[in-house]
């Protein structure tokens, strides 16, 4: 499979909520990289990192990613695209990401989102931040000095 159909899928995957799809995309050892939070809130391996996604995905009434420009130089693949978050509550929010990955054996190795956290922080309902706190943290994984 090619990276580009790679991350395309992982993508389609993830805007469906396609937990299991996603997974099937990812390498055993991908290290998943919210760059805003830091590499000592990493995720590794694709169980972890749907529990990570799962944290901030899974209570919204919806959640839909929009594809954009796909720029492919071997195995690294840089994607800038946006996602629509909307609660039940009445909040939503716009988020505009720059996404690199690493694509190797037809698998995602690494993810790495780059994006404004206060677009999100901003639009989220006010218990976003603390149950974002309480959620079950274990699927942190520090990839200070890997990524």
């Amino acid at each position: 499979m090619s990276v580009e159909k790679t991350v395309l899928d992982m993508w389609a995957a993830l805007s469906a909520r396609d937990w299991e799809g996603l997974k099937s995309h990812l390498s055993e050892d991908c290290i998943y990289l919210d760059v805003p939070v830091g590499p000592a809130a990493a995720a590794k391996g694709p169980d972890d990192i749907v529990k990570r996604l799962k944290i901030g995905l899974e209570p919204l009434a919806s959640y839909e990613n929009f594809t954009g420009l796909l720029v492919v130089d071997g195995v690294n693949a840089m994607y800038e695209h946006h996602e629509e978050w909307h609660w039940a509550t009445g909040e939503s929010a716009v988020l505009r990401f720059v996404t690199v990955h690493r694509v190797e054996d037809g698998k995602i190795s690494l993810w790495k989102d780059y994006w404004d956290m206060s677009a999100l922080a901003n639009h989220a309902p006010p218990s976003w931040l603390e149950d974002f706190a309480n959620a079950d943290m274990s699927w942190m994984y520090d990839a200070s000095g890997v990524v």
